[in-house]
């Protein structure tokens, strides 16, 4: 078996919304075939070193198997939230972009 590292893109899409000073971020399998290799790596702990300068305060990862996806929430990363920050993404829907670079080891059997 070899391994190689690719980026979650090439495995998933992704999309985000916002509540307040939360942000959620779905990421959906292209293939389900590839769904065990995303619950096993695309982590909490993951997520949370991704946007660590964000500084989120808690990252909790719901997944929907039926459906193939999970869930991100992110608490307190979106700089007060579309009424308070400054930021030009209040929204925080460029923050899905970022989730997608995070990398993954996969068999290149495997590779899309």
């Amino acid at each position: 078996m070899s391994l190689q590292t690719i980026r979650l893109h090439q495995l998933a899409h992704a999309r985000a919304g916002d509540k307040g000073n939360r942000a959620s971020i779905s990421v959906i399998a292209y293939d389900p075939v590839h769904w065990p290799v995303l619950v096993e790596q695309v982590t909490e702990a993951r997520v949370a070193e991704l946007f660590a300068s964000r500084t989120p305060t808690e990252v909790k990862r719901y997944l929907l198997p039926r459906l193939f996806a999970m869930n991100f929430v992110l608490d307190d990363v979106l700089d007060g939230g579309v009424n308070d920050s400054l930021n030009l993404d209040t929204h925080g829907k460029a923050l899905s972009s970022l989730l997608l670079t995070l990398t993954i080891t996969i068999d290149d059997k495997e590779t899309p």
